[in-house]
């Protein structure tokens, strides 16, 4: 799932307004609406697909993060792809793509296949959605452009309240024998309409500059990404071998590599993947810092919540969709509240406040938790959900224009894209580290693991807090950082 909304890429200028832009804007929003349900409802299926496909508890976790990770290290190559070939041709390719591997999830008939098509997904996704930021730029004049962006705060605040509950409802339903693949079928016929309206509505220019792509940059970071996300996912199963750790030490090696070549390659002239100044930002590393490990509790709260409720209390899918909905609404109504001006008069206080919601409502669940036991119920657990999802959203909605303000303008398409990489990162993280925290902690009990798994939620957030202290104290107040 992406909620920022800036174009991973140089954006054309905008023009006196596509005809059909309102229209090519409802085809964009049903692509990220794609996205995002596929994030997650995957979360709330995983128990399901195990029981039906075979495989250790590593499966559940493998089906967010392959999506994730591939989303990843994907997004701004895909951007890049959208100026050299044209964004509508890149969207039409991105969103046939990702139907075609929304079927193949769906047709899966064991767990290796299902994560094949899940990371297809991610790379998909990965040259769809920039091209639909970008398009939006182009089509729209500066006038308009504000509420084009807006429309994605109530659309995607929809589907974050209904996709779960839809997801729980298709489970349940079992509709016609397909179960959990109902949940990757319905991207069906959304993908196909997309299409469709991507050939008739979007436009057909190409913008005047397209940066070279920086393929093995993109290799090279692809490898340090798996060397870090599969030891955290299989070392627990297989008790922690040595290769796991080798691995992870390996992940560092290649990192550093990485940024030795991407610093060659600006010196050669060529377009880095990453421009390696933007590292002597303290705006911008204090925002990776922060970003990553708020990314990282944001996804791995979603699926352990969801696991504790179906493996550890038993619930349907459905009822654990609808106990989900007090942190999607509380969410919601913090974009709402942030979007009416809120976010400009706070600025990084705002981002403060919210995390300081978000430990609360933490903080609240575990005492839920500890308290009822077995006994806990939904409307027991409304007033943690609703914290947490309010301070996330309190969090989220200042956090990409504050990190932006402290970088200058010609980095800000290279920065953007890290850091919207960098939320699909922590979100495979989240999956792959509280994920395995969780399943680890089931050897004792599962009120056990998902108190440990809190307690490691809250050691997140306080890394989050002290990063964020490196920001810029407002956005778009200047660049440089040290503010």
């Amino acid at each position: 799932m992406t909620t920022e909304l800036t174009a991973p890429h140089p954006a054309a200028p905008a023009v006196a307004g596509h005809r059909w832009r309102w229209i090519a804007l409802a085809v964009i929003l049903t692509a990220e609406v794609m996205d995002l349900l596929d994030v997650l409802v995957t979360n709330l299926a995983g128990p399901a697909i195990r029981a039906d496909l075979g495989g250790s508890p590593s499966v559940i976790q493998w089906i967010g993060a392959g999506y994730t990770l591939a989303m990843a290290v994907g997004l701004v190559t895909g951007g890049r792809l959208g100026d050299l070939y044209g964004r509508r041709r890149m969207f039409l390719v991105g969103v046939l793509g990702f139907t075609a591997a929304s079927a193949a999830c769906a047709l899966a008939g064991n767990p290796g296949t299902l994560i094949a098509a899940r990371v297809a997904q991610g790379l998909l996704g990965a040259l769809l959605l920039p091209q639909g930021l970008g398009l939006i730029k182009e089509m729209f004049p500066p006038e308009q452009l504000a509420a084009a962006f807006g429309a994605f705060g109530p659309v995607m605040g929809i589907s974050a309240v209904g996709g779960p509950i839809l997801a729980g409802w298709l489970v349940d339903a079992d509709l016609a024998g397909t179960g959990w693949r109902a949940i990757f079928l319905i991207n069906v016929p959304l993908g196909l309409l997309a299409a469709l309206g991507a050939a008739r509505f979007l436009p057909a220019s190409r913008p005047g500059h397209a940066t070279r792509l920086d393929l093995p940059g993109v290799a090279l970071l692809s490898v340090a990404v798996f060397l870090l996300v599969h030891p955290l996912v299989q070392g627990r199963e297989l008790g922690w071998p040595r290769w796991s750790f080798a691995m992870l030490a390996g992940a560092v090696v290649v990192l550093a590599v990485f940024a030795r070549y991407e610093q060659r390659r600006q010196r050669a002239g060529r377009d880095p993947l990453v421009v390696p100044a933007l590292f002597r930002r303290r705006a911008f590393t204090g925002g990776l810092v922060a970003g990553l490990a708020f990314f990282t509790a944001l996804g791995g709260f979603s699926l352990v919540f969801s696991l504790y409720l179906q493996l550890g209390l038993g619930w349907s899918p459905l009822r654990a969709g609808l106990a989900g909905v007090p942190q999607a609404l509380g969410m919601v109504a913090a974009f709402v509240l942030a979007g009416a001006g809120l976010a400009q008069r706070l600025g990084r206080r705002l981002i403060h406040l919210g995390l300081g919601v978000v430990l609360a409502g933490v903080a609240g669940m575990l005492l839920t938790l500890t308290l009822a036991g077995a006994d806990v119920t939904p409307w027991r657990m409304t007033p943690a959900l609703l914290a947490v999802g309010f301070g996330m959203g309190l969090v989220m909605a200042p956090f990409f224009d504050i990190v932006l303000s402290g970088v200058e303008e010609a980095e800000t398409g290279s920065a953007s894209g890290t850091l919207t990489a960098v939320q699909q990162l922590g979100g495979a993280l989240g999956v792959a580290l509280l994920g395995t925290v969780f399943f680890d902690g089931l050897t004792d009990s599962v009120s056990h693991a998902v108190r440990v798994t809190l307690l490691a939620e809250l050691g997140l957030l306080l890394v989050t807090v002290a990063g964020a202290f490196l920001l810029p104290r407002r956005a778009r107040e200047g660049v440089g950082g040290g503010h």
